[in-house]
């Protein structure tokens, strides 16, 4: 079932790069496990999948413990709120991070990075619409944290991410994604030679990419809908 899954999911990307005429490697599929065991994890690398993406530091940790025979071969990004107690456990066992928001978290997560990991990469997770209850920096504020966070040696800045307003709508769906794409266009005008456009999930890869997403968080579309707290499967 994860395989067919993944193979349904790239296959749709393979028709959003061909509809840009992106090559299809162009883009990376991050499967969002943080809904999924670690045998389901394991399921979606012997499917052929490498980049797995988790939203709560522990639970995380726990599946890189669980799949370690795998370590060398998975590439494990933190894609959710990151608080400044849980970035020792984020530097030490992760190798991306795509929700830095605060100097002070990026500066932590430096300090904390072993030399023998190499840099943490990251991305600066930017509110793109404007939600009150979203998290990420303001778009206006984006360039200030990023020189800073440029000077961290710790770590590597790849780009941006974020997660828009849900719509239905192509072309809304679209709008912030380019938002973000020409905010990104902008940082490299200032020298920064950023690569990494981290947008898109489930319901909106196909725009994210036609925007110029490289990697594409899905996982509802692979793994399903993570369970809700305290709801009893298999019951009534």
């Amino acid at each position: 079932m994860i395989a067919d899954n993944i193979g349904t999911v790239r296959q749709r990307m393979t028709r959003a790069c061909l509809a840009m005429g992106r090559p299809v490697q162009s883009v990376t599929l991050l499967c969002v496990s943080k809904s999924a065991d670690a045998a389901a994890v394991r399921k979606a690398h012997e499917a052929g999948e490498c980049h797995f993406g988790e939203n709560y530091a522990h639970e995380g940790l726990s599946k890189i413990d669980a799949l370690a025979d795998l370590r060398s071969r998975v590439t494990w990004h933190m894609i959710g709120p990151l608080q400044a107690n849980k970035t020792r456990l984020v530097a030490e066992n992760f190798d991306w991070v795509h929700t830095i928001e605060r100097l002070k978290v990026a500066q932590r997560l430096s300090q904390q990075r072993p030399v023998r990991c190499g840099p943490l990469q990251v991305c600066l997770q930017v509110n793109i619409s404007g939600e009150a209850s979203k998290a990420g920096v303001a778009p206006g504020a984006v360039a200030e944290l990023a020189h800073a966070v440029l000077g961290l040696p710790g770590l590597r800045l790849r780009g941006l991410m974020s997660v828009p307003q849900p719509t239905a709508l192509l072309a809304a769906q679209r709008a912030p994604h380019r938002a973000l794409r020409e905010l990104l266009e902008d940082l490299n005008q200032q020298g920064m030679a950023l690569d990494t456009l981290s947008m898109g999930m489930t319901a909106d890869l196909e725009a994210a990419i036609l925007e110029g997403a490289t990697l594409v968080r899905v996982g509802t579309a692979i793994f399903g809908a993570r369970p809700l707290p305290g709801l009893q499967l298999g019951r009534g």
